[in-house]
């Protein structure tokens, strides 16, 4: 019973563990129509209809997180 338990504990550890991205910078520009966010550096990212997006001008901080494989942006923070 302790094998199972140990063999079950080392695959959960090491199965799926994902870790968040994020991409901090200044916004160069944000079109609201199609909701790219692009900073200075001219790294652009599309976000989903279903993450909301703080009212956001042109230079301003902002920090994008990412899902795990940074494909997938999950949050849209406003930096101070």
């Amino acid at each position: 019973m302790k094998t199972i338990l140990l063999i079950a504990s080392s695959i959960a550890l090491t199965a799926g563990v994902a870790f968040a991205a994020s991409s901090d910078g200044v916004v160069a520009s944000y079109n609201h129509d199609v909701r790219v966010i692009t900073l200075e550096n001219g790294r652009s990212f599309t976000v989903p209809r279903d993450v909301a997006v703080p009212a956001l001008q042109a230079g301003e901080k902002v920090s994008i997180q990412l899902n795990g494989e940074g494909d997938r942006v999950t949050a849209v923070l406003k930096s101070y």
